[in-house]
């Protein structure tokens, strides 16, 4: 009996932010009739507020560099930029994100964002889920131990978007863009 081998998609996902930033490593493995989707490493990097903005985004790029060595992911998705309404907000989360995508960069990885209504859609079901909908949904899809903080289980959910679109590009595909 011939068996199709084994096929691994092995993510890094971020929810960028200056003070904690969500990341996670999920894995995608087929092979079987469902694919399997295990998080491999998940957490927050967590900057204290009386650390300077220039610090945070260098903390934010070595922490993701350290998980990307540490867990050899092949693609990264990262959460695309919201609407906010103060300019000063907005350039932070950008900061945040561009430590972010230069980590990823880096390493050479494709790098996918997603809007953040497209992940709760994807997750949840609904795009205006609330945070702890998407925590509670992790913690189910995943078979977790414990409910992931707001922030990690943000990251995951826009890991678990992208391995939904790698599967199910007529489903998902017009929600993603490569960047």
């Amino acid at each position: 009996m011939n068996h199709a081998p084994e096929a691994i998609i092995r993510v890094l996902s971020v929810d960028p932010a200056l003070r904690n930033t969500g990341y996670a490593v999920l894995e995608r493995r087929e092979g079987t009739r469902q694919p399997v989707h295990t998080a491999v490493t998940y957490g927050v990097i967590r900057n204290h507020r009386d650390l300077p903005q220039s610090a945070c985004l260098v903390a934010i790029r070595r922490q993701l560099a350290e998980v990307i060595a540490a867990h050899q992911p092949e693609i990264c998705a990262v959460e695309s930029v919201i609407y906010v309404q103060s300019f000063k907000t907005a350039i932070t989360l950008g900061a945040a994100r561009g430590a972010a995508l230069i980590a990823a960069s880096e390493a050479g990885l494709p790098i996918h964002e997603y809007p953040p209504k497209r992940v709760k859609q994807a997750v949840v079901g609904k795009g205006a889920a609330s945070k702890e909908q998407v925590s509670f949904m992790m913690r189910a899809l995943l078979g977790l131990s414990e409910t992931p903080s707001p922030d990690a289980a943000d990251a995951l959910a826009v890991g678990m978007t992208h391995l939904y679109t790698a599967g199910n590009r007529a489903l998902f595909g017009e929600g993603q863009r490569e960047i």
